[in-house]
Order: C-alpha cells, then structure tokens, then sequence
C-alpha cells in the first residue's frame, strides 16, 4: 500500500508520536532508536514531521515519506564526486555514509532551493561556495526501503538528484571535514530540539566517478 494513498497523521507532541509508534512497530527495533550506534530516536522523527520534512500514514505497520535532495558536486573536469564517508553524532556514534550531498526538503519545495541549502548548511564553514547545478542534470525516482535512522519503519524515499559544481571547493584537498551548526530550538518544539541526535561533523572525501556505482 502506497503511503501517497493512505491518511497522514500528525502529533502534537513527542510522546504523542512515541505512544502510538509503540502499537504499530517491532518493540525490539522502536527501542533501539537513538540506542543502536547511527539511528536516531523518536525526537528526530517528530521534528521532521512538524516541519513539513516527512510524513506518516494512519496504518498498521505505518509508512514514512520523505522527500530528498541529493546534490552530486563534480569536479571541474567532471572527473571526480565529492562523497560524505561518514558523520559523527552527537551522541558519539558514527554513521557510515558513502554518499554524495544530501537534504531533507519540504513537499513542493524546488530543488533548487534544496541544494542550496544542503551546500550552505553542510559546506559553507569553508567558505565563499557558489553553487551552478548542470543543466538537464535533475531526476527523480522513488525507494522503497526500512529507514537506516529509525530502524523497521518503512520508507518511501522520493529522491529529486541534481549534478553541480562548487566553485570555491577544489578537488584537491583531499578528505576533510565541516561541522554542523549547533541545533537550535527556534520554532519552540516543546524541547525536542535539545533530545534530538543531531550531526556534528561530516567527513568528505572526492572520488574518482569511474569508480563510483550507484550514487
């Protein structure tokens, strides 16, 4: 069953989440949430749902959708792909990655505006970037997978990818990393911005793309 297909529900509180995701998933796989090294727990899933950045559907077992950016950065010659290796967590586990630039973005809203906030907000400690996305480079498929962050709840992942060039972001660097901008509660989200495991550095590394399958 599709989730497009199915009521979508919303929460409004953490726990609200939490009591019902605990009548509709593996007890053993929803305890694991922010427990199990590289997941991320219920707050995390709250926050994404109340901003717009996922949603869930009114069934047994429940079904996420969640709309993706991926932003393949080349190199200048075309002939290199800036991959994420992996990240460190707030709650200092490591999350293996192996994959290019990617954002969370909000049904409706254009890639465009997507990949530039993932450059900003993931590459920007380094500088002045200015991104060019290539044209004719976009397209969308949809996946269809259990999330790796909130381990047994079914996803559909709608993946708009876009290729670009950075300028400003040589490839000759080799690996490094960028840290993530500390998580603020803004949007007074009855505190689950501080219970929420968040990303505190991303490790990058370019790639020669002959040698790349599949991103």
């Amino acid at each position: 069953m599709a989730a497009e297909k199915t009521p979508n529900i919303t929460f409004p509180t953490p726990e609200s989440l939490s009591d019902w995701l605990k009548t509709r998933l593996q007890p053993d796989a929803f305890a694991s949430w922010g427990i199990k090294p590289g997941t991320k727990n219920v707050y995390n899933l709250w926050i994404e749902l109340t901003e717009g950045e996922s949603k869930i559907s009114d069934t047994t077992p429940p079904i996420c959708t969640v709309n993706c950016a991926v932003v393949r950065i080349l190199s200048q010659d075309n002939k290199k792909i800036l991959l994420e290796s992996h990240q460190e967590l707030s709650d200092g586990s490591t999350r293996q990655r192996s994959r290019p630039l990617s954002e969370k973005m909000k049904e409706g809203k254009k890639i465009e505006d997507a990949a530039s906030r993932a450059v900003k907000e993931e590459l920007g400690g380094l500088g002045n970037l200015v991104m060019k996305i290539l044209p004719d480079s976009c397209e969308i498929k949809e996946e269809n997978r259990e999330s790796g962050l909130f381990p047994a709840l079914a996803s559909v992942y709608v993946v708009h990818t876009v290729d670009a060039h950075v300028e400003g972001l040589g490839a000759d660097v080799g690996e490094f990393y960028t840290e993530e901008e500390e998580y603020k509660d803004c949007g007074g989200l009855n505190g689950a911005v501080e219970k929420a495991v968040h990303v505190k550095k991303h490790y990058w590394k370019w790639v020669d793309l002959d040698h790349v399958v599949g991103v």
